[in-house]
């Protein structure tokens, strides 16, 4: 008799932490903003409890911080904060790029290839704004995983998502997307060409350069 893999249920509180985690993603619960859990319970008409629990996924995640005598609030949009970030993955994610290149099969490039297709698709969907940093993420994966280094990958993850907001930014700011689509396409050929000193000088370029576009739009926002 054949198995199937069972049928993943998501939690109240995972369902809950996905649906604020997308409002602050796209600024639909915009940065600095109180998060009232009797408000917030209300409207996704739940307890307070996944609302506790949720608010608390999310301070991990870096989008949501909690304050003596304020409760809860969207984190703040900060140019320290895109620098030590951006700082962070063009170091982990270089040394990750360099130790995947020798050992990418000719699978793992063509599934980056249709990955790439898809967020090339999506840029020409203004509506699919939520989609391009998810797609950026599977791309940049499907060349990284195959250094063999999960736990570096999970913290490559890790500061992704705490990026999210600023990748979203990023590829909003004019001229954003058609650079970021032409990088790729150069990253993936050199990846598939095994150059690794091209790909990994590209790689972080492509994060630096991000960060400074970044911080110039930040800081008018913010001051």
């Amino acid at each position: 008799m054949m198995m199937t893999q069972p049928i993943a249920h998501k939690t109240r509180t995972q369902l809950v932490v996905e649906i604020l985690r997308e409002k602050i993603l796209s600024g639909d619960i915009p940065a600095g903003k109180p998060l009232r859990q009797s408000a917030l319970a209300t409207m996704l008409n739940v307890s307070r409890i996944p609302i506790r629990e949720a608010l608390v996924q999310l301070e991990a995640e870096g989008l949501v911080v909690f304050e003596a005598h304020k409760g809860a609030t969207v984190s703040p949009l900060s140019v320290e904060q895109v620098t030590e970030l951006f700082e962070l993955r063009a170091l982990t994610e270089t040394d990750l790029l360099a130790k995947a290149i020798p050992q990418l099969s000719d699978s793992d490039i063509e599934q980056a290839q249709n990955v790439l297709d898809k967020m090339n698709a999506a840029f020409k969907q203004v509506d699919s704004v939520a989609s391009w940093s998810v797609l950026n993420t599977e791309f940049h994966t499907c060349l990284y995983q195959a250094a063999q280094r999960p736990h570096t990958l999970a913290v490559v993850h890790g500061l992704n998502t705490m990026c999210d907001r600023y990748i979203r930014l990023q590829l909003l700011l004019d001229g954003g997307i058609p650079q970021a689509e032409q990088e790729h396409k150069q990253l993936l050929s050199y990846c598939r060409d095994k150059q690794i000193e091209q790909a990994v000088d590209l790689l972080k370029q492509h994060i630096l350069q991000a960060a400074e576009a970044i911080k110039e739009r930040v800081a008018k926002q913010v001051a």
